[in-house]
């Protein structure tokens, strides 16, 4: 998943301004207790941060 796609995503799922903050300040415990902004920094593939984002806001399936 390229990381322009997952950004997409994210705005889709919960709207562009909350997909920003979340981004930037939500620690994710999948991630190693990162942000999303700090996991795709160290290299984190974007289609795991968006499974872990999936995972801690029970995204339905056919939205992942």
């Amino acid at each position: 998943m390229r990381i322009t796609v997952f950004r997409r995503q994210m705005a889709e799922e919960f709207g562009a301004a909350r997909a920003e903050t979340l981004a930037k300040d939500h620690v994710l415990s999948g991630l190693g207790g990162r942000t999303i902004e700090e996991a795709l920094t160290a290299g984190v593939s974007a289609k795991e941060i968006w499974q872990e984002v999936c995972a801690e806001f029970g995204i339905p399936p056919e939205r992942r």
